[in-house]
């Protein structure tokens, strides 16, 4: 190898990288991370927009590389490569929207602690390796491979930082409830990746709330500003990140994660007539341009299109009573759908 092919400035050079220095995939480092799965190199794994560029175990291992990734991180980018590749996630959509998403990797199961994946304190912030270099590589195959690019292909307005990197585990040892895959058909045991395409995260801190319903009622109203105060209903799925100590409050008075979804979906509603456009805010909700008869004035209009289209996250720290929500982009119909997927091929 020559001294020129792991000089850091080629690769800027050749437009590979995510505006931060890449490691330099030379073959023995590419080998070195194909060993972590028993998978063919050139096998598909999917086609990857907004370009469709072909995403074989060998382009993901080698972006694994660029962005840092242990070997044994291997099988869980893998897995969040297949995700984001399901057309129902609509990751074209997505990266070309004007919107703010990005993909947020969420990781269950044993392998979590296995990689070393922080699930606790700062759990949305810098520190570990595997979360970091995880959710970069990723986002250093949409650009390698998917031909993702700010102002070109991605038409972004703002887009946010989880475009560098956006992964977590879920805080399962923490959790009062069942984990996020098993309420997606996985058992306990399985290890999975959800994809969710998500804006950055909204920091919600109620500390006084003692019992589920002052608590869910305090959550609740702080996400009926997302979008838009009047963007009553959302286009999109919600991702609500629970704080243990949250969590544990709910679970105290005997709510499951289904109640506090029901909760929401049944009381953060306001009448259709306070809904409408005014001279102090010219944004509207989406009802009035329906095919249906516009509701009456006092109808109540909920915040979440349903329940099914709320999901619930228990992560964080265990000191500290906050919660973070998570608008995603657009919806079921015509948007992005979360995918979970097994993680497979753990040596």
């Amino acid at each position: 190898m020559s001294r020129h092919a792991d000089d850091l400035e080629i690769w800027f050079d050749k437009g590979v990288t995510d505006g931060l220095p890449v490691i330099p995939p030379t073959r023995a480092r590419v080998d070195r991370i194909l060993a972590a799965t028993s998978r063919y190199r050139q096998e598909l794994v999917g086609e990857m927009p907004p370009n469709y560029g072909r995403a074989t175990v060998e382009k993901v291992a080698i972006n694994a590389v660029m962005a840092g990734c242990r070997p044994d991180y291997l099988p869980v980018v893998l897995a969040a490569v297949e995700a984001v590749c399901d057309p129902a996630f609509n990751l074209h959509g997505m990266s070309a929207s004007t919107h703010f998403s990005a993909p947020l990797i969420i990781v269950n199961g044993p392998v979590r602690e296995r990689i070393g994946l922080n699930c606790s304190f700062g759990v949305f912030g810098p520190g570990y390796r595997a979360n970091a270099t995880i959710g970069r590589a990723l986002r250093l195959l949409m650009i390698n491979v998917g031909g993702v690019r700010p102002g070109e292909t991605s038409m972004s307005t703002f887009g946010h930082p989880g475009r560098y990197t956006y992964c977590i585990g879920e805080h399962e040892e923490a959790s009062p409830w069942p984990a996020f895959h098993c309420e997606r058909g996985f058992r306990p045991e399985e290890n999975t990746v959800t994809v969710f395409a998500g804006e950055a995260p909204h920091g919600i801190s109620d500390h006084a709330s003692r019992t589920a319903r002052s608590l869910a009622g305090s959550i609740g109203w702080s996400m009926a500003g997302l979008w838009n105060i009047k963007h009553f209903p959302l286009y999109s799925h919600t991702l609500l990140a629970v704080g243990p100590e949250h969590a544990r409050t709910f679970a105290d008075d005997g709510w499951s994660k289904a109640d506090l979804k029901r909760y929401l979906f049944e009381t953060v509603r306001v009448p259709y007539r306070t809904l409408l456009p005014d001279p102090d805010n010219g944004e509207g909700t989406n009802l009035r341009f329906g095919k249906q008869q516009e509701p009456d004035p006092d109808a109540l209009i909920p915040k979440f299109p349903s329940v099914d289209e709320i999901h619930v996250v228990v992560a964080g720290g265990t000191a500290g009573r906050f919660s973070m929500a998570i608008p995603g982009w657009l919806g079921t119909k015509n948007g992005s759908s979360p995918i979970t997927v097994a993680v497979r091929n753990i040596p």
